[in-house]
């Protein structure tokens, strides 16, 4: 809770700014554009093309050997699915999970999506199998990925007073409780997730007859459909 704290009062400076303008990235590749730019993108990163399919491509990523799909909404780049090439019991997908839920925990770039988790991790008893065969459990962890421009300074805490005066009054910031000036900064945290989760990173555990692999998520979701067809 502490660290979600820290890092919401550190992002209310830059949302203003950039919001409308900052889109996920993957290997710092907006997603965004057309399928084909992005391919050109991902091919100059070391990435080829598969035998099968010439728009999937595959490498390494993370240092893991993965496929990567573009997904596209009106002809726009709205979604990274990278997959992992190579399968693996329960045993070494919780782990290879737990270690992806560490890493996006230690990562300053991104925060969990939920406000009611911090940590995604599976512990040594659960049963994989029997959940997602039996009770049909989706195995996944989100978060949202900050602004480049998210930094530590005198200049973001006088920012930082700023849109907190233009929500509440001098008087309620003044006489509030500790426990009432948590509650304000969750008020203004749950604003930037909802904000931000445009900028959806995700990953879950996937299976294939008995065995599993991870399958990640780079969301765009300013290109997505929102219903404007219907």
């Amino acid at each position: 809770m502490k660290k979600i704290l820290l890092v919401a009062m550190l992002l209310i400076c830059s949302i203003a700014l950039h919001a409308q303008n900052d889109v996920t990235r993957f290997l710092g590749i907006p997603v965004d554009g057309t399928k084909y730019e992005m391919i050109q993108k991902l091919k100059a990163k070391g990435f080829q093309s598969t035998p099968f399919d010439k728009d999937v491509l595959t490498g390494e990523f993370n240092g893991t050997d993965v496929n990567i799909y573009v997904v596209t909404t009106n002809n726009k780049v709205s979604r990274i699915m990278v997959a992992d090439v190579n399968i693996m019991d329960e045993t070494d997908i919780k782990i290879r999970f737990n270690k992806l839920c560490r890493q996006f925990q230690k990562n300053k770039k991104y925060l969990p999506a939920s406000l009611s988790v911090e940590d995604y991790s599976l512990s040594d008893d659960e049963n994989i199998s029997y959940e997602m065969l039996v009770h049909k459990k989706r195995y996944e962890a989100a978060y949202c990925q900050l602004p480049p421009t998210v930094v530590d300074s005198v200049s973001i805490r006088k920012e930082i007073m700023s849109v907190l005066f233009s929500k509440y009054s001098e008087e309620q910031l003044v006489n509030a409780s500790e426990e009432s000036r948590k509650e304000m900064i969750m008020a203004v945290l749950a604003d930037l997730l909802g904000r931000y989760s445009k900028k959806s990173v995700w990953f879950m555990i996937s299976d294939y007859y008995g065995k599993y692999y991870i399958t990640m998520f780079y969301d765009n979701e300013y290109n997505r459909a929102n219903g404007e067809d219907l």
